[in-house]
C-alpha cells in the first residue's frame, strides 16, 4: 500500500467518511421516511367526460290500467292493504317489464363524468412524475361500461322519483331495489345507450404551503410523455406538468431487486380514506403510509420480475412509491390479489420494480435526480432531528427561496425559530474529536511529503 493510499484512508477515517465495502447505509425510521418523502408524493386524477344518449321510456297506460283493475277486483272484500297493492304492482312490473314499459323515439342526453384517482411521485424538480399506466389509460370497453352504469343509475333514480311523485307514495328500500332490477332488465333488453364526445383530462394534485395560511391543494394538467401497458403489461407511465419552482423529488434505488424480508414503506391515496365522509377534504391530499416487508420476488406472466409485499394497499394507491428503509424508491404499487368474494386480499400485493421504470426513463431521455430543494430539505431534516436548529433553519430558508410552496417548509421554519435558544452547538467531545481529526490529517500530510522527498 502506498503512502498516498495510507493518507487517503486516514483522511476518510478522520472525517467520518466510509470507504466502499463498509456499511454506509443510513436507515430511516418510519417517521423519518415520511418526513423526507411525503412532500414528493402526488395524487393522480384522470377525468373522463362524455354525453350518453339513451332512449326515453314511457308506461303503457292501457296495460297498466288493466293491471290496476285486476288488483282492484282482489280487494272486493277489503282485505288487501294499500302497501300490499303496491307490492303486487311492483312485482308484476318486475316479472313482465316489456308488457308495461315502452321505448320511444326520443333520446335523453345525459352528460356524465367519471373520475379515477391514484398515486404518483416526482422524478425531477422540473415536474416529471411516475405512476401506473392503468391510472391514465383505460380501454374503451371499460370506459363505456362505466359511463353506461353511471347514466343508468341517474336515469333510474329520476324515473323512481317520478313514480313516487305521480303515485303520491314513498318507496321502501326493498321496493326501490325491486324497481332497480326492473329498469335494469328493461334497459338491457329494450333500450340502447350511445356514447359521444368522450374526453380525457389528467391532473397531478399536490400540497402547497403558504406562510401564515393553511396549506392548499394545487392541481396541474399533465401530459403523457411515455407509457407502457396496463397489467399484464409493464404498467408504467411518465407524466409532465409545468412547475413554478423546484419540486420535491423522491430518490430512486438501484436496479437491484430488494431482498426478501427487507423493510418497505408504501405511500398512497387509498380510496376508503380519500373519499371517507368523516375525513376533511383539506386533509385528503396527505398521503397514507403503510409498512411491510418484501414477501417474495415473483415473475409476471410475461416473465419480468414483480415485488410481492405484505403492506396494505387499496384502490387509489396504484402508482404510489414503494420505498426501502433508506428512503429510496424500489418500485411502484401496481396490483393486488383478488379474493373469491371479489375484494382485494389483504397483504398480498405487488409492485413493479424500479428497473422497469428505468427502461421508460431511458427511452424518454429523462434523468431522474433529486432537486436542489430536495437535497437542502433532507439536510435540514438531518440537523432538525439532531436539534441543530440554527443549521436546520439555514437549510429550510434556502428551500423556501427555491420553492416557496414546498410542503411543510413553513412549519419547520417556525419550529426552528422558536427553538433557536435550545439549539445544540459543538460541545467539548466534538471539539476533541475535531482536534484529533486535524492532527491525523496533519500527520498524514507530513508522511506524504517525506515520502515524496
Amino acid at each position: 500500500m502506498s503512502r498516498m493510499q495510507i493518507f487517503i484512508g486516514l483522511l476518510l477515517l478522520a472525517t467520518g467518511i466510509r470507504t466502499e465495502g463498509q456499511e454506509g447505509r443510513t436507515r430511516l425510521s418510519g417517521s423519518e421516511n415520511y418526513a423526507r418523502n411525503r412532500s414528493g408524493v402526488v395524487m393522480i386524477r384522470t377525468e373522463y367526460s362524455a354525453n350518453v344518449y339513451v332512449n326515453n321510456m314511457k308506461m303503457d297506460q292501457r296495460a297498466f290500467n288493466r293491471l290496476l283493475d285486476s288488483i282492484q277486483k282482489l280487494d272486493n272484500g277489503g282485505g288487501v292493504l294499500a302497501e300490499q297493492k303496491l307490492d303486487i304492482v311492483l312485482k308484476e312490473l318486475n316479472n313482465n317489464p316489456a308488457r308495461y314499459i315502452q321505448t320511444t323515439f326520443d333520446y335523453i342526453k345525459q352528460p356524465e363524468q367519471i373520475t379515477a384517482t391514484g398515486t404518483g411521485f416526482f422524478l425531477t424538480g422540473d415536474g416529471y412524475v411516475a405512476t401506473n399506466c392503468h391510472m391514465i389509460d383505460r380501454d374503451n370497453a371499460f370506459i363505456r361500461r362505466q359511463f353506461i352504469l353511471t347514466a343508468f343509475r341517474q336515469i333510474t333514480d329520476a324515473n323512481i322519483s317520478a313514480l313516487e311523485s305521480s303515485w303520491a307514495t314513498t318507496f321502501t328500500d326493498q321496493q326501490r331495489s325491486l324497481l332497480y332490477e326492473t329498469y335494469s332488465s328493461v334497459y338491457s333488453r329494450l333500450f340502447s345507450m350511445v356514447l359521444y364526445d368522450l374526453r380525457k383530462n389528467i391532473y397531478v394534485v399536490y400540497r402547497s404551503d403558504r406562510e401564515r395560511t393553511e396549506p392548499e391543494s394545487v392541481e396541474k394538467p399533465a401530459s403523457i410523455i411515455i407509457k407502457g401497458q396496463p397489467m399484464p403489461g409493464k404498467d408504467i407511465a411518465i407524466l409532465k406538468i409545468e412547475t413554478e419552482g423546484q419540486m420535491p423529488v423522491l430518490p430512486l434505488a438501484g436496479i437491484r431487486l430488494p431482498e426478501v424480508g427487507a423493510q418497505l414503506f408504501v405511500y398512497g391515496y387509498p380510496g376508503p380514506v380519500t373519499h371517507n365522509d368523516y375525513v376533511s377534504a383539506e386533509s385528503a391530499i396527505e398521503p397514507t403510509l403503510t409498512t411491510g416487508i418484501v414477501s417474495a420476488i415473483k415473475k409476471s406472466v410475461n416473465g419480468w420480475p414483480v415485488i410481492q409485499m405484505d403492506a396494505n394497499i387499496n384502490h387509489g394507491s396504484s402508482g404510489g412509491p414503494v420505498c426501502n428503509d433508506e428512503g429510496e424508491v424500489v418500485g411502484l404499487t401496481t396490483f393486488g390479489s383478488i379474493e373469491n368474494t371479489g375484494g382485494l386480499a389483504a397483504g398480498l400485493n405487488f409492485a413493479v420494480p424500479v428497473a422497469i421504470l428505468d427502461e421508460y426513463l431511458d427511452s424518454a431521455g429523462i434523468s431522474p435526480r433529486p432537486s436542489k430543494a430536495s437535497e437542502l430539505f433532507a439536510s435540514g431534516l438531518y440537523y432538525f432531528d439532531r436539534q441543530y436548529f440554527g443549521a436546520a433553519l439555514k437549510q429550510f430558508e434556502a428551500v423556501r427561496k427555491l420553492n416557496d410552496g414546498y410542503p411543510g417548509i413553513y412549519g419547520y421554519i417556525a419550529e426552528c425559530r422558536n427553538n433557536l435558544g435550545k439549539s445544540r452547538t459543538s460541545g467539548p467531545v466534538e471539539n476533541i474529536l475535531l482536534c484529533i481529526g486535524a492532527f491525523i490529517v496533519l500527520f498524514g500530510l507530513i508522511v506524504w511529503v517525506k515520502g515524496r522527498k
